[in-house]
């Protein structure tokens, strides 16, 4: 099965079928992981910590604590919240997948929406089908089908990562999904 039949099929099992939320769904994946399942990468140095994390890294020397360590900074910036309540969650529970799925509460909800132990195996959301239903498990969780179909990205975005991060990106790779997918612009 190549990775376009699993994320068709993954998406038909969500009911995630129309044009335009396959194509709202694509863009955002592809935004978040270039639509390959990944870990998140935590290699970051001082300076970026401090504009990515600022409250958390409000000076040089708390960022260099951290900098070229992902698993320090994961941990640092993930434990204690997102259900990580055990030493190591926060880099257990790392951003990965489609979705880049984060935190032991997340890991637990989607893993059982989707049938699989993600808390007991966490790297199945870098198999191609686990990701792709957890995506769509996501998506639906959020209701997002109900913002796609008005074609606002905008709350689209919101719905996936809480904020705008990478909007102008996300609505660059919406604009191609659409192209490949027939679906209209607006």
């Amino acid at each position: 099965m190549t990775a376009a039949t699993k994320l068709g099929w993954a998406f038909g099992q969500q009911g995630l079928t129309h044009p335009l939320v396959v194509a709202h769904l694509t863009s955002q994946l592809a935004h978040e992981s270039g639509l390959v399942p990944k870990e998140e990468n935590l290699h970051y140095r001082a300076e970026r910590l401090m504009q990515v994390w600022p409250a958390r890294f409000p000076t040089m020397a708390a960022a260099q604590a951290c900098a070229g360590n992902p698993e320090r900074l994961a941990n640092t910036v993930y434990g204690g919240r997102m259900g990580n309540t055990q030493p190591g969650d926060g880099w257990r529970f790392r951003g990965r997948g489609l979705i880049q799925l984060t935190g032991r509460s997340n890991y637990e909800t989607y893993g059982r929406l989707v049938g699989f132990d993600l808390i007991a195996k966490p790297d199945l959301l870098l198999q191609y089908g686990v990701g792709a239903l957890v995506a769509g498990a996501y998506w639906n969780a959020r209701g997002l089908s109900r913002h796609a179909l008005r074609d606002d990205v905008t709350r689209v975005t919101e719905g996936i990562n809480g904020g705008r991060n990478g909007l102008e990106d996300r609505r660059r790779l919406l604009a191609i999904a659409k192209r490949h997918l027939g679906v209209p612009s607006t």
